[in-house]
């Protein structure tokens, strides 16, 4: 029941994120709101992990892995992601951000060995369905530079996820992944902290929206979030918890709406929904892999 709490809660925070990001950025420049937010996540992972004992050095073994993560999805995807989302809704924003599985299956086959079978193939296709769905060449404004460059910024942000994700399943892990949390957030905040202090002084404006926003940032979408993630991830299958993170843009997409006044059109939903379904396929496919290979 814990596991399933947890879950719901974290399904519910990231989803909440995307107009809160928006929100934030308001306020402040976006490289330093994402320099704000790993400190922040730092900090807080300092004040979970050391009255447990577990604030060490981690071991030689897993500074490969560390250093993608840090660099990859905790710096470049949340600068990209930020730098989008100036441009691009949201809902929308959320929605481009979560293909990153139907980038992990073909990446899979090609740097792990794994097969892209029918299934998972049919699944990415419908996955690529969405996504053109969500462009539509017909409607979408191509004239518009900065909209163009914020939506290819959002799939480069998945990509770059994804690449994250494949570096994980080929690690061989020395630690657990909560007990590397707070380095592979140092290691993200250098870049990203050098950036900003190149493209000049932060220039908050002292509004309470901005406090807030950061303060969910940095402690419940970043900090609590990743141990959540953790916890659930090893407390439930992983299907369970691959499907359940289907409902992270749906709620970006509803949460923009309720929060920023984004409509629902229709090509928002029918692009999820070809998304989320070509997502559900690769799960379902790789699970049923995974039992027949076990059996």
């Amino acid at each position: 029941m814990r596991a399933v709490i947890l879950l719901a809660l974290l399904v519910l925070i990231w989803g909440g994120n995307w107009p809160i990001m928006k929100i934030g950025l308001a306020h402040i420049q976006p490289l330093w709101f994402c320099a704000f937010r790993l400190a922040l996540g730092v900090v807080s992972m300092v004040i979970i992990l050391v009255p447990l004992g577990r604030l060490r050095l981690p071991p030689r073994g897993d500074w490969p892995v560390l250093m993608s993560l840090g660099l990859l999805n905790m710096a470049l995807f949340m600068v990209l992601s930020n730098l989008a989302l100036l441009v691009v809704p949201a809902g929308r924003s959320a929605i481009l951000a979560y293909t990153t599985p139907l980038w992990v299956a073909p990446g899979a086959a090609l740097f792990l060995g794994e097969k892209l079978t029918g299934g998972r193939m049919a699944g990415v296709l419908l996955g690529l369905g969405g996504i053109v769905v969500l462009f539509n060449p017909l409607s979408f404004d191509w004239g518009n530079h900065d909209a163009v460059v914020g939506n290819l910024m959002l799939l480069a942000a998945a990509l770059v996820w994804a690449a994250a994700i494949l570096h994980v399943r080929g690690h061989r892990w020395c630690s657990s992944p909560l007990d590397l949390a707070p380095w592979q957030m140092v290691i993200g905040l250098v870049p990203v902290a050098a950036a900003a202090l190149i493209e000049g002084a932060p220039r908050p404006d002292g509004s309470f929206e901005l406090a807030w926003t950061l303060i969910y940032n940095g402690t419940l979408a970043t900090a609590f979030a990743f141990w959540a993630a953790v916890t659930v991830n090893r407390l439930l299958p992983a299907l369970t918890v691959s499907l359940s993170f289907l409902c992270v843009p749906a709620g970006g997409l509803v949460f923009s709406a309720l929060m920023l006044g984004e409509g629902l059109s229709l090509t928002n939903v029918a692009g999820l929904a070809l998304i989320a379904g070509g997502v559900g396929i690769v799960a379902l496919v790789g699970a049923r892999e995974r039992r027949a290979a076990s059996a």
